[in-house]
């Protein structure tokens, strides 16, 4: 997002008298651009100017040599008692001994120190320090300290970054010297609005807030120099786009420049510098620093080539299978034919070298080295589409791709090559070249009709026809309203900076922008009637609240996994889940798929929260995964502005993935917490079952009539011997709930015995009714009790005994619970046993002994037959 300093504002539009950046961000937001951030003052506390007195070099046993100074800083800050000098080696008026590991600066340069108590950007708080043998009392700064920019020679000594000797005295301010104590407002640009990504559309949109005085540096009456017309000398550049990319050619306007004689070892002065780095860009070279600067100030992305690496003629082009780039970041890059080019003629081959990605990034093979005395200034405007599609192709978001692809002002090409050029003769030595060319094949705007109600017919306000003239002018718009009564419409032509207002409603937006959202009533629309949530949404949301109820805390994750988080979670080769949608354009090159099941990343939220200090946790979400159908053909590329056909959609939806909505859970530490009232308990497998069969029952699924639990043991991320499934009646697999595999714990990071849940919502809503539940008449007479205790092969399951006992008991049986497990000795090897209470009741009768006797033999009868169990006695 751009960053907006408010003393370069300043150059643009008259400012009030102590504008802050708060204010300033108020004032924006007013015509609609929205503050980001405030950024604070990089440096705190006492920084001034010092004047170094004496230089002591210390040679030290590690093999470095520090140098022991002493500093005049002012007769404020200096001290008459430094801890190891005679004080009659001390000149009048005191001064501060630092120590100081830099070797570029000598006694008697001016330089920038950090006295105890001021703080540098990190934080890195300045105190009296011990070291090498000397008490340091301060700290003289370097550029990367203070954060204006790299550390290129060490020590900032501020004659050589162009403050005049004579202007500075010790013990200045240095912040307010090098503008480190100014505040920085960061704004949020929509895409429609490019020009914002400048100072100049900035202070544009700052008059319209606030009526202050605003002077376009955009226009070549507002140069010192205008620039001059194209002459026959000029370095040749041509446009070879015959088969343009979706019917737009690539580049409508090229101007070329040309800056001999430059000093080399000209430094950017440090103003500029100041003014890059508080607007987010590190300062490099002086021609790069220029490029750069006015970049910034007008919003036209320059370039900057060595004139000695470049032959004529440039050609811009469209690339050939095979050609690759090293671009200005050392990467190499292989090109597609999408990609428009900037090519030179060396060896008299017709563009046969590339030189740069247009609109994006140069290459390494031509850019501005520390040799350079003569460069070529390239000011170009390229078609937005194409270069958003190369900047996403490569991955490779630079400043002018941001400014490209939101649209710059085709007209300002010669405004900024020249501002360029005036810098480089004023800053460089250099001399600029009169051969000028401009390649020039922009085509004007399109007049708008806009009818004179459309404005309050899309917005609701009675705007007046000299509201809307005139705030459709103040944004640089001709507007033609001769004859308006008769014809009811206005002929409305958008400044060369505007690109984005194409259509009438796209002016009436910016009427109501300039005039104020706030003269827009507030109008809620009435609530059709009839209307409500949908089953799905009813359920979703009923589920969601019976976790909360029962104290699961609801998270959303991104859906995007990769294969370590699936290698994590301990899937096989051949799981279906590792067949996941691979996207081409991921946010994060680690997570290229679209996630298949939920777990794959609430397990990495829960994950963070354990490695965050908390030990008790219970998450859950509600999200989509996605299953790509291995039979599903290719979705077919639409042309864009008309609506698909119906079989054309219908092509596209067999083309898409199944999306079904899944619900998640994972509980780690205790479920219930010690205390008072004893000692706790630990979340086990149980707690992950009992909530995945309440997501069943939320849904409509009651009883085991309707979902069925079996043992599972080949399902990762589970405990082989600890999963269970859910099943509906005709077998179909809903869920799995049970205690994580403890490798799968192990990689995670999480404790040990964690538990978990998956549910597929959407095939529970599909199977499940929504008829009203039939209640069940409750029972006014007693209820019997019945405990049994069954043995059992090992391998017999709770559920398997438990649905034997429900067969055998009877219409009598109203609940039947496992309240034990055990096994030992007493029960025999291979064995264990089960103990169920049994709670009976008759609708109309107290029951008998006889009763329950009945019962009871029914139940272990059945239990005999079906699973092989013994009463236990």
């Amino acid at each position: 997002m751009p960053y907006v300093a408010i003393d370069w504002l300043g150059d643009h539009v008259e400012l009030p008298a102590g504008l802050t950046a708060e204010r300033l961000a108020a004032d924006l937001v007013r015509v609609g651009l929205e503050e980001e951030a405030i950024h604070g003052a990089a440096v705190t506390g006492p920084l001034v100017v010092g004047r170094v007195l004496e230089m002591t070099p210390e040679p030290q046993k590690n093999g470095k040599t520090i140098n022991w100074c002493l500093v005049d800083v002012g007769a404020e800050h200096n001290v008459a008692e430094i801890h190891g000098v005679d004080p009659a080696d001390l000149p009048v008026g005191g001064a501060r001994g630092i120590v100081c590991g830099a070797h570029n600066f000598a006694p008697g340069d001016l330089v920038v120190v950090a006295l105890p108590g001021s703080v540098l950007p990190g934080p890195f708080a300045i105190a009296s320090r011990k070291t090498y043998g000397h008490v340091s009392d301060g700290m003289i700064c370097s550029q990367r300290e203070l954060g204006l920019g790299e550390d290129h020679d060490g020590i900032i000594v501020l004659p050589r970054l162009g403050y005049a000797a004579e202007g500075l005295t010790p013990g200045q301010d240095a912040i307010a010297l090098l503008g480190l104590g100014d505040e920085v407002l960061e704004i949020n640009v929509t895409p429609d609005r490019g020009y914002a990504f400048s100072y100049r559309g900035v202070a544009r949109e700052f008059s319209h807030s606030t009526g202050a005085r605003f002077t376009d540096p955009g226009l070549p009456g507002s140069l010192p120099t205008p620039p001059p017309a194209a002459t026959p000398d000029g370095f040749p550049v041509e446009v070879d786009d015959a088969a343009p990319v979706h019917g737009v050619v690539g580049c409508d306007r090229f101007v070329t420049r040309v800056v001999r004689g430059i000093d080399p070892a000209a430094q950017t002065p440090a103003w500029m510098q100041r003014r890059l780095t508080a607007s987010g860009m590190r300062p490099i070279s002086l021609a790069v620093d220029v490029t750069n600067y006015v970049m910034l100030d007008l919003g036209q992305p320059l370039h900057a080539y060595d004139l000695e690496q470049v032959a004529a003629p440039i050609v811009v082009r469209r690339a050939a299978a095979g050609e690759r780039l090293v671009t200005l970041d050392d990467v190499d890059r292989a090109l597609d034919p999408e990609d428009l080019l900037i090519t030179d003629s060396p060896d008299g081959v017709r563009a046969s070298r590339v030189l740069g990605l247009a609109g994006v990034m140069g290459g390494a093979s031509s850019e501005v080295g520390p040799t350079t005395t003569a460069v070529l200034v390239e000011a170009a405007h390229f078609d937005p589409v194409t270069v958003a599609r190369t900047s996403r192709r490569h991955k490779l978001s630079s400043e002018a791709a941001k400014r490209f692809e939101r649209g710059v002002d085709p007209l300002l090409p010669a405004v900024a090559a020249q501002r360029v050029v005036d810098l480089l003769v004023e800053l460089g030595g250099g001399t600029a070249d009169p051969a000028v060319s401009d390649l020039d094949r922009v085509v004007a705007p399109t007049a708008i009709r806009l009818p004179v109600g459309e404005a309050e017919r899309l917005v609701g306000v009675p705007y007046t026809l000299e509201q809307v003239v005139g705030t459709l002018g103040a944004i640089g718009c001709t507007v033609e309203a001769d004859d308006v009564d008769a014809t009811g419409v206005l002929v409305v032509t958008p400044p060369s900076w505007r690109p984005d207002l194409t259509e009438p409603a796209e002016l009436v937006e910016e009427v109501a922008r300039l005039v104020g959202y706030d003269e827009i009533p507030s109008l809620l629309p009435a609530a059709p009637g009839g209307r409500g949530l949908t089953r799905e949404q009813r359920v979703r949301r009923s589920v969601a609240r019976a976790l909360a109820e029962d104290g699961f805390v609801e998270t959303l994750s991104y859906p995007f996994v990769g294969d370590a988080e699936l290698d994590a979670l301990r899937l096989p080769v051949d799981d279906a889940r590792r067949r996941a949608l691979r996207l081409l354009n991921p946010l994060a090159d680690d997570r290229p798929l679209m996630r298949t099941d939920l777990l794959s990343t609430l397990l990495e939220t829960t994950r963070r929260n354990v490695g965050r200090g908390l030990g008790d946790v219970a998450l859950f979400e509600i999200g989509l995964v996605t299953h790509p159908r291995p039979d599903a053909p290719a979705a077919p590329a639409l042309p864009g502005g008309v609506r698909p056909s119906d079989e054309e959609l219908a092509a596209i939806d067999a083309a898409l993935p199944s999306q079904p909505r899944h619900v998640a859970g994972v509980l780690v530490g205790r479920r219930e917490r010690a205390g008072w009232w004893g000692p706790g308990r630990a979340a086990d497998w149980t707690d992950a079952l009992a909530a995945a069969r309440r997501v069943a029952e939320r849904a409509g699924l009651r009883g085991d009539a309707d979902v069925t639990v079996v043992a599972d043991t080949a399902r990762a991320p589970f405990h082989p011997g600890r999963c269970a499934r859910l099943e509906l009646a005709d077998g179909t697999v809903v869920g799995h709930a049970g205690e994580l595999h403890p490798k799968v714990v192990e990689n995670l990071g999480l404790p040990a015995r964690a538990v978990a849940f998956e549910v597929d919502l959407t095939a529970l809503v599909e199977r499940s009714s929504d008829a009203p539940v039939q209640a069940t008449p409750v029972s006014g007479f007693p209820a019997a009790k019945e405990d049994l205790a069954f043995v059992v092969d090992a391998d017999v399951t709770a559920q398997a005994l438990r649905d034997a006992i429900v067969d055998g008991a009877g219409d009598l049986l109203e609940e039947v619970a496992l309240f034990d497990v055990f096994t030992g000795e007493q029960v025999g090897a291979g064995r264990k046993s089960l103990a169920f209470s049994l709670r009976l009741r008759a609708a109309d009768r107290t029951l008998t002994a006889d009763d329950v006797a009945r019962v009871r033999e029914g139940a272990v009868s059945v239990a005999r037959e079906r699973v092989g169990a013994e009463l236990r006695a």
